[in-house]
């Protein structure tokens, strides 16, 4: 739950204003010239009422297996990626920080292209997000921290409709390769919902890059309806945690990471396929 003295709604939609007009000013650092890649330990809470309208009462998350997140200590979680607007790592990460008893923070892995938007790229870093780099991703994980891999990347997000819910291949193992040099679990995670909140039909990647972005979306809503075809459809989610797994001595190079990757990948298609199989309506669970 949020703690008592969170803002309100109002405050919240306030924070994340200034903290994206804060990337346009040239006085502000980079965030990895910042400590702890500008992360900043409070924003989680000043936006807390935001995520949490979204989290709550919007998409109405329904949080499974919470109790596969440890206590303490580092793990890498691993997810799969969707809905044109990655909506999805940042519930992830309010979810496990809303409802674990020790309020655990999550740190994504996010992709370079966010740190290069002005407007995204502080938002981003306060709320825990880094670049991902190996090197990066080591250094939280040997600080005992959580981190968040989306191993699909924007091939997940930017996922057409018609290919909902097929996972794309996890790249080359290389949060199995993290796991493996730090000795710690991987944890992974479904997410079902996201792919309906956005109907990617198609995408324009020519008049993305001053903005910014990787591409465009074409959804059923924008660009037709203007500003009011970015938001979301009021899915039903649900994120299913499932139990850590600790890669075998064979994971430690080579063909050995590779099948690692495949058999998370694997993991997580099978709990998406059951969450599914039980899921009688998008919008109502």
């Amino acid at each position: 739950m949020l703690p008592p003295n969170s803002p309100g709604l109002r405050a919240a939609l306030s924070a994340v204003y200034a903290a994206m007009r804060a990337g346009y000013d040239p006085a502000t650092p980079r965030p990895e010239d910042l400590p702890d890649q500008g992360h900043d330990p409070h924003f989680l809470d000043e936006v807390g009422p935001v995520l949490d309208f979204l989290y709550s009462k919007y998409f109405r998350v329904d949080l499974r297996g919470l109790e596969n997140i440890p206590a303490s200590g580092a793990a890498v979680v691993v997810a799969n990626h969707s809905g044109g607007i990655p909506y999805d790592g940042a519930l992830l990460i309010h979810g496990i920080y809303r409802n674990h008893p020790q309020h655990r923070r999550l740190r994504p892995l996010v992709a370079s292209f966010a740190f290069r938007s002005p407007w995204m790229r502080n938002v981003v870093a306060r709320i825990g997000g880094v670049r991902a780099a190996a090197t990066t991703a080591r250094d939280l994980l040997q600080a005992g921290e959580l981190v968040g891999v989306f191993p699909e990347g924007l091939r997940g997000v930017g996922k057409l409709f018609r290919e909902r819910y097929r996972l794309h291949k996890f790249g080359r193992g290389g949060f199995v390769r993290l796991a493996v040099e730090n000795d710690v679990p991987i944890i992974p995670v479904a997410i079902v919902g996201a792919e309906e909140i956005h109907p990617v039909l198609a995408k324009v990647t020519t008049l993305a890059e001053p903005m910014g972005l990787p591409y465009i979306p074409i959804t059923p809503t924008f660009p037709w309806l203007g500003p009011l075809g970015l938001l979301p459809l009021p899915s039903k989610w649900t994120i299913q945690i499932g139990e850590p797994v600790r890669p075998g001595g064979q994971a430690s190079a080579g063909a050995g990471i590779t099948e690692t990757a495949e058999q998370i990948r694997s993991h997580i298609d099978t709990m998406i396929s059951e969450i599914l199989t039980h899921r009688r309506s998008v919008f109502f669970g």
